[in-house]
């Protein structure tokens, strides 16, 4: 689940939003209770949306690559315009813009559960994930900039309390509504959280701005979006069409073409997105590597994790939620631990210790087959998987808080959050590929050797692509059919320890850039920079989320 692990940077960036009028202290905790709520919406439908999707497939019939759409279409607006949604709230005013993305984000959670068709879906998921990137960055950035240095700290360790929890318990009431109820409550949830939110930030919350705010990097913001886009339509379009397909060789290179534009304008814009002088940080580029590749490994794997337990293993979406309970739970156990941990060691043995252990994981999770009790299948690598998270993520975020200047620390801190997205986004669409070519490499042959009809095997071969979601003739008999279906599941399960060792690999290519790059001293804050190169730090607040 993307959303299962917190984004890096997420409370940092928040301690660098430069505070301008503290809040009456009567105000605070109403401020604090509508930032809570305000994240735990996001936090909540990131990490139900995964459970909800074989209910989505079975419900409109859809191939994988197309109920992947439902997940990409909101990570995709999500990483593109996450630091532009800061830069909206700094110029406009970070009250009325966290407002503003509430709306959007309630307005399209209905329509999500009204929807009558998959490509309907997808686009009100497009709508929710603009309405996050302007609501997302707002949260941590009005909380730090209301409550005095002195309450700051306990405010923001507040809020990761209940949000932690928020995140653990979402999949778990999700899968309960979708076993009790549909699917569609899964994104009706967020109504009433919303119109809680509304009121309280209309009531209680005061408008704060950043009066240093130098414009909106629309062009780039544009760029990133299609870049991204074109890429992720052209690897999902991938698995029906082919990767010698004319339209996605065409994607590709659209993609490509944005990705060297978005470049080239950020280098030259007045106030970039992306202010590519970061990475002139040594660590600061290690760190987003790093970032990038464990990022990947975990939202491009773990997507995959609901529809094992579900379609294969046979678990409800209750229990299919419940299932990372123990990951999430590891990580708020450790976080405190783990956060001193770089004072002691420096920043590069626990970044290369950390994903080493996640790969760990990874790989263990690669080992279950069919059956077998949680305790002695999934449990162990998720467990495992959690340890090496918490002992990256604290670390990950002070090594990038510490990598710049402290007037360019909220701006590289929004960045690397924005990675972190953006990581997720293209690992699935990536993975999904995989996934697909290893299960019809399984599952081909058995088809061709098994002794269905002729027309039984043509009608499942064009089914195919819904993995085991594919529906199968009603004419087989009970032992063809339970045949069929036992191919089905081997196969998908041949495709899931793939992608699990495609993770685990990636894991491990985070240690290594975290060996080769990142300083093995604790991290000291540069000095500053010269006057003129400052750049708005609270332009690209974020918290965890995802979907």
């Amino acid at each position: 689940m993307i959303g299962a692990a917190p984004a890096p940077c997420d409370r940092g960036v928040a301690e660098c939003t430069r505070a301008t009028e503290d809040a009456p202290s009567r105000s605070r905790p109403w401020i604090l209770a509508a930032t809570i709520l305000g994240s735990s919406m996001v936090f909540i439908d990131g990490t139900v949306v995964n459970v909800a999707v074989p209910a989505i497939q079975a419900q409109f019939n859809a191939s994988a690559a197309d109920v992947q759409w439902v997940v990409e279409a909101y990570a995709l607006f999500l990483s593109a315009l996450l630091l532009v949604g800061g830069s909206l709230g700094d110029r406009y005013g970070r009250r009325r813009v966290f407002i503003l993305g509430t709306c959007v984000f309630a307005l399209a959670s209905l329509w999500c559960g009204l929807v009558s068709g998959l490509l309907e879906l997808i686009i009100a998921r497009a709508l929710q994930g603009i309405g996050a990137a302007l609501l997302v960055p707002g949260s941590l950035a009005i909380l730090s900039a209301s409550f005095p240095e002195a309450e700051r700290g306990r405010a923001i360790g507040t809020w990761s309390g209940f949000t932690g929890i928020t995140t653990a318990l979402g999949p778990v009431l999700g899968g309960w509504l979708i076993d009790h109820a549909s699917w569609r409550w899964a994104f009706l949830l967020n109504l009433p959280l919303a119109a809680m939110v509304l009121w309280l930030a209309r009531s209680h919350v005061p408008e704060t701005r950043n009066p240093e705010q130098r414009g909106l990097d629309w062009i780039g913001a544009t760029l990133a979006t299609f870049a991204l886009g074109a890429t992720v339509y052209a690897l999902l379009s991938s698995s029906t069409r082919g990767l010698t397909n004319a339209v996605v060789l065409g994607a590709l290179a659209a993609g490509v073409a944005c990705s060297i534009a978005f470049w080239i304008v950020e280098q030259h814009a007045r106030a970039p997105m992306l202010p590519l002088s970061l990475f002139r940080s040594r660590d600061f580029t290690g760190a987003n590597l790093l970032t990038l590749l464990l990022y990947a490994a975990l939202g491009g794997g773990l997507y995959f994790l609901p529809l094992n337990l579900i379609q294969v293993q046979g678990y409800s979406t209750t229990a299919a939620g419940a299932a990372l309970l123990p990951f999430i739970g590891i990580m708020f156990a450790l976080s405190r631990w783990s956060g001193g941990l770089i004072q002691r060691t420096g920043a590069k043995l626990p970044l290369t210790v950390g994903p080493i252990i996640a790969a760990g994981g990874f790989a263990l999770l690669a080992l279950p087959g069919i059956g077998g009790e949680y305790s002695r299948t999934f449990f162990p690598g998720i467990a495992v998987l959690g340890l090496g998270m918490a002992i990256s993520v604290a670390p990950l975020t002070t090594t990038v808080m510490s990598s710049v200047p402290r007037e360019l620390a909220g701006m590289a801190s929004g960045v690397n959050n924005a990675v972190s997205r953006t990581a997720g986004l293209l690992a699935i669409a990536v993975l999904g590929v995989v996934m697909l070519q290893i299960f019809d490499r399984n599952f081909e042959p058995r088809l061709a050797t098994s002794d269905l009809p002729q027309e039984a095997r043509r009608v499942i071969e064009q089914g195919r692509h819904k993995l085991t979601a594919a529906a199968l003739p009603s004419w087989l008999t009970p032992a063809q059919r339970a045949a069929v279906e036992h191919d089905l599941a081997w196969s998908y399960v041949a495709g899931f320890r793939t992608v699990m060792l495609v993770s685990a690999g990636l894991a491990v290519g985070g240690a290594v850039a975290a060996l080769l790059l990142i300083g093995g001293r604790t991290p000291r804050r540069p000095g500053t920079v010269k006057p003129g190169t400052s750049t708005t730090v609270a332009s690209s607040n974020a918290v965890s989320s995802g979907g």
